[in-house]
């Protein structure tokens, strides 16, 4: 590797890493129902404003030792695991798809999922603004995409993309619904589809509920058991939902490929 090109991939490592700082504030202020924007960054124990220098990814945490500088309150690693989650992310989308305007709106994605992830783990939502705003930025993205492409397939496969995952979901969860008399399935996950779809078409919408289910069945047993708890324990199913997307994301072509004998 070029040292230009060691410098672009860091140069990106640490826009990921400022990204994955301001998507701790998405994770922490939306479920309780605060801006992004305004107040400033603030320490959650003490509220004392947290100064640049306190807020350089990574580095401010180990130089102050995980602890708040004005009243010592322990910094939760949550923060640090989304960063570095976040700047591994970035690194990865610019390896898979370059550095352009198709790079902006894959790590949009990318992003919401890690959002989303953390938030539906620790509050059992997925909010609305980041579904919406997502299935919104997929869209356009269709759009731009049928723009250079000079067709109108991006846009129907985003709409159909969309439509089939949210239904499909949608079917099964009303379906145990009646059943079971309980609900297994919030509307989160199928508005969370809708924004998934949107970006992988209806195919990549499928595998992602399936390979999601697969997924999330597996790890919820295994937690059950481990917890001791009952098969009525809620599990939240966005984070399962979120990495089959960027599965399919990153390996929707060979996944295709295998399924369809080599033909996709």
């Amino acid at each position: 590797m070029e040292i230009h090109e060691v410098v672009k991939v860091l140069g990106i490592f640490i826009l990921g890493l400022s990204v994955g700082s301001f998507l701790n504030v998405v994770i922490y202020r939306i479920p309780r129902d605060m801006s992004i924007v305004y107040p400033p960054s603030t320490c959650p124990s003490c509220k004392s404003r947290i100064k640049w220098l306190d807020n350089i990814p990574i580095i401010s945490y180990l130089l102050l030792r995980g602890r708040c500088r004005y009243c010592g309150s322990h910094i939760g690693m949550r923060y640090q695991l989304v960063e570095l989650i976040t700047g591994i992310s970035a690194v990865l989308t610019y390896t898979k798809f370059g550095f352009g305007l198709d790079f902006l709106f894959y790590f949009y994605f990318v992003g919401s999922m890690i959002a989303l992830t953390f938030i539906d783990i620790e509050f059992k939502i997925i909010p609305d603004q980041i579904n919406f705003g997502g299935l919104f930025v997929g869209l356009v993205f269709s759009v731009v995409k049928s723009i250079k492409e000079v067709s109108f397939e991006p846009v129907i496969s985003a709409i159909v993309g969309s439509l089939v995952g949210a239904g499909f979901l949608f079917f099964i969860a009303y379906l145990y619904l009646k059943i079971r008399g309980i609900e297994g399935l919030g509307m989160g996950d199928v508005k969370l589809l809708t924004f998934i779809g949107s970006y992988t078409g209806w195919f990549g919408s499928l595998f992602t509920i399936f390979f999601g289910s697969l997924v999330g069945a597996v790890v919820g047993v295994v937690l059950i058991k481990l917890m001791k708890k009952d098969y009525y324990y809620e599990i939240p199913f966005g984070p399962f939902l979120a990495l089959a997307g960027l599965i399919y994301l990153f390996f929707g072509e060979y996944i295709e490929k295998f399924y369809f004998g080599g033909t996709g």
